[in-house]
């Protein structure tokens, strides 16, 4: 790959999904999660290349989901 590059995925957020059901806002997840707006918007739309677990965890505990309805594999 060259520089510059990104390697596709087939993983899909549903962080919209979850913010809709639950009445959120993006901000007040981030502020929630004590991750930043931006790069909880990166993760929404798709565009992050990783996550990590004890973020995946807040996530989860604040959303009151599991990861499968944060992220599912799209193959």
């Amino acid at each position: 790959m060259a520089a510059g590059e990104t390697e596709a995925h087939a993983i899909a957020v549903h962080l919209d999904k979850l913010l809709t059901q639950r009445g959120m806002t993006l901000t007040e997840l981030s502020e929630l999660v004590g991750v930043t707006n931006v790069n909880l918007s990166v993760l929404k739309n798709g565009h992050a290349r990783a996550i990590r677990f004890t973020t995946l965890t807040k996530l989860c505990e604040v959303l009151e989901c599991q990861p499968g309805d944060l992220l599912t594999f799209d193959g």
